[in-house]
């Protein structure tokens, strides 16, 4: 396509587990050619799960996007995050709206959150420069029918090339043998657009790894207990994941264990089942993600000390520009596991910034908050800054949970305590949530030195905690509101 608005479109591979629901066309501003989108499945909602939408595509410039479906009628049409204030033209059962740069966006169709439209429209690679560069090892693929692919061999042939060397999967499915592939150091992975890879990845013990491009992770077909993890990151240092889309992964998208220096950008994600969370990290340090959509049913961000084999500090993470939907669990949680059987670790140096929260909904009371702290495990907890965060709605749940507790399912101690806390601009725009929470354990065991600088429930700025909507529980010191 000539001229400055253009349209990358990618292959669909024959089996590919498609959901007609939706039909989408995108052509570039300016163009009378449609291009058709392909629908992919996905499930969401651990508690009733139900099938929804995911389609992907790359331009440049400004794009047109017509959205049909057959609901009987359309009454409304909620592009999210509404922050974005992307407004759809309706006409009967289609409707259109246009794009002037990357998004990533939930459309829901007369209030359907279950089956609906999830649009991840980016900025596009230069796939063949990638292909065809220096040291790069190409995994031919076929639109037609899956491969079956060796990894053991294929690791050993990676192991003849030099350092820096790319993996290029071309479109197409791929089924991995025993399931994960172990990446070794110094190795680029480039999954095409229109690449599926069916298993996981494992980066243990390795250095310099980046895992990216266009290309979908995909797991529902593995069991829950398998624990299969999109990509497992143990004792890990310099690696990013880019770009990908994972798909319900019966287990964490992300792990980390005890790993520094990781870049998480512009992944998308979603799980249906329990333990299914997005990013978890134990004992890490130096973690950037920034521009990734998690639509989880578990908690979709987690920060813990000790955990399993993993042990030490989590220290300097950053969660910026990213749109965070719990259908079940905590957007955000800080805290719950560490070394309880020695003296607990510090977790501290903790941002989330620029965030858009979809959702939350959690019925057990022990695991409530979209931005939750909860020091257990002898952790100590301080240095926490929440900005620009914007919370659309809480199905069931509290806007914040700030506690030092010990929650007899997972903490056999309390944590040691909650310091310095700065949450600035939140806004919170749905119905009536449960009372957040603001609580100490002991004496020697408080939350001290908090402060919220404008915060606003409900379009009303809160000067200070003597609303229904915030309890300050026992064992807290220096809680203070102010509005600049």
């Amino acid at each position: 396509m000539s001229g400055i608005n253009q349209l990358i479109n990618y292959p669909v591979p024959s089996g590919a587990d498609l959901n007609h629901y939706f039909e989408v066309k995108v052509r570039p501003v300016g163009s009378e050619e449609w291009s058709h989108i392909p629908c992919y499945t996905v499930k969401v909602d651990m508690h009733d799960v139900r099938k929804a939408s995911v389609a992907y595509f790359d331009f440049i410039g400004s794009v047109e996007v017509e959205v049909k479906t057959g609901v009987m009628e359309i009454f409304q049409v909620d592009i999210r995050p509404l922050s974005r204030k992307i407004q759809a033209k309706i006409e009967k059962k289609t409707f259109r709206f246009r794009l002037d740069q990357p998004e990533n966006l939930s459309i829901e169709i007369n209030k359907d959150r279950f089956r609906n439209l999830h649009l991840f429209a980016g900025k596009p690679q230069d796939e063949e420069k990638i292909k065809n560069g220096d040291n790069v090892h190409i995994i031919k693929g076929s639109i037609s029918r899956p491969s079956i692919i060796n990894v053991k061999d294929l690791v050993r042939e990676l192991s003849f090339m030099a350092d820096g060397r790319t993996l290029y999967f071309e479109a197409g499915i791929y089924y991995f043998e025993e399931c994960c592939m172990e990446v070794p150091s110094n190795t680029n992975i480039y999954l095409a657009g229109g690449a599926i890879i069916k298993g996981g990845f494992i980066c243990e013990e390795v250095q310099n790894i980046k895992i990216y491009g266009r290309g979908i992770v995909y797991q529902a077909c593995f069991e829950r207990f398998m624990a299969l993890r999109g990509v497992r990151i143990s004792y890990g240092e310099s690696i990013s994941i880019e770009g990908i889309t994972f798909i319900n992964p019966p287990h964490y998208t992300i792990f980390l264990g005890q790993s520094k220096d990781i870049t998480i950008r512009n992944v998308k994600t979603f799980s249906c089942e329990g333990w299914s969370d997005g990013f978890d990290m134990m004992s890490c340090e130096n973690i950037h993600i920034d521009n990734c959509f998690l639509r989880t049913s578990d908690d979709c961000i987690a920060v813990y000390g000790r955990r399993w084999r993993y042990n030490g500090p989590s220290r300097n993470i950053l969660v910026e520009n990213t749109i965070l939907w719990a259908d079940v669990a905590h957007p955000t949680m800080i805290g719950t596991h560490g070394d309880y059987q020695n003296d607990g670790n510090i977790i501290e140096n903790i941002v989330f910034r620029n965030i858009d929260i979809l959702e939350h909904h959690e019925i057990q009371a022990e695991y409530l908050g979209c931005l939750t702290i909860n020091a257990g495990d002898k952790n100590f907890i301080k240095n926490i800054t929440n900005e620009n965060i914007r919370i659309e709605e809480i199905e069931h749940g509290k806007i914040f949970d700030f506690q030092v507790k010990c929650n007899p399912d997972y903490n056999p101690a309390p944590g040691k305590g909650i310091e310095n806390v700065l949450v600035r601009n939140l806004s919170y725009f749905g119905k009536e949530a449960l009372p957040s929470c603001i609580k100490g354990y002991s004496e020697d065991r408080m939350v001290k030195n908090i402060h919220f600088e404008n915060l606003s429930i409900g379009g009303k700025l809160v000067e200070s905690p003597d609303i229904k909507e915030i309890v300050i529980g026992e064992h807290t010191e220096n809680i203070s509101f102010s509005i600049i």
